[in-house]
């Protein structure tokens, strides 16, 4: 998965300020993300994915480079 595209699913998702997407971004600290709304997101990255991503996992990503980085491997 390229940046550009889960940034777009962020966004969508979120519906939060483009420009606060980064790889750099905290989840929860810059793009203000709460339990439901990586709920949401979760599920939005599973549709994209075409993959289960495990209950829990997705609360171990801090960044968005670590979804990125998780979403390459899950699709190798």
């Amino acid at each position: 998965m390229e940046f550009e595209r889960l940034k777009e699913i962020i966004v969508d998702t979120l519906a939060c300020d483009e420009d606060k997407v980064t790889l750099e971004a905290d989840m929860q600290k810059d793009l203000e993300v709460d339990s439901l709304s990586l709920v949401e997101l979760h599920m939005a990255l599973e549709d994209e994915l075409g993959v289960s991503i495990p209950d829990g996992e997705i609360g171990k990503m801090h960044t968005v480079k670590d979804i990125l980085d998780y979403a390459n491997n899950a699709k190798a």
